[in-house]
């Protein structure tokens, strides 16, 4: 189904349950993996998913067709993630100390090897838009431009913010390396 067709059944009443049936259909999958890139756990992601289909739902009317309905629910994803990630920093759990590379690798939905669970425990060490800026361009390959509209701020901030997370994650990397 295309996108016009399920604007069209979004415009209508009758219709609207449908076509709100037809995003969730089409797209979760989509925001599953780009939500899970961010916030790296399978039970957190499955969550923001949710969280993110309730705010579409409940958003509707406000969605005004300038952008793509897939940008406007990657935007809605991206700000549940990031939320998200905050209300999880302020939860001081008693397993904190554990590694996020040791959970990842703990964890039964995770396919990488050690590496990768090391390159995403030296991702979770970044500030939150650091992290999501880096997650959209190295893993989603997102155009500045593209990014610049999900994230509402300029290229030029995203660019730094991209740059920055590099040299952090190569330090990181190289320090891990050393110890």
């Amino acid at each position: 189904m295309t996108e016009n067709d399920i604007l069209k059944l979004l415009s209508k009443p009758e219709t609207q349950r449908k076509g709100f049936e037809m995003i969730v259909r089409q797209y979760s999958e989509m925001l599953y993996w780009k939500i899970r890139n961010i916030v790296l756990d399978h039970e957190d992601a499955n969550d923001v998913l949710q969280n993110t289909f309730i705010k579409a739902w409940q958003g509707l009317g406000e969605f005004q067709s300038k952008s793509k309905l897939s940008t406007w629910l990657y935007r809605i994803a991206v700000n549940e993630s990031l939320d998200h990630l905050r209300k999880k920093k302020n939860k001081v759990s008693a397993d904190e100390d554990i590694s996020v590379a040791n959970r990842l690798l703990a964890d039964e939905f995770f396919d990488g090897d050690e590496a990768q669970a090391l390159l995403q425990e030296a991702i979770a060490q970044l500030p939150d838009v650091q992290r999501t800026v880096f997650t959209l361009r190295y893993y989603e390959n997102m155009k500045y431009s593209e990014m610049s509209i999900v994230m509402k701020t300029s290229e030029g901030a995203l660019k730094a913010s991209y740059h920055i997370a590099v040299k952090k994650i190569h330090d990181y990397l190289l320090n891990f390396s050393k110890s």
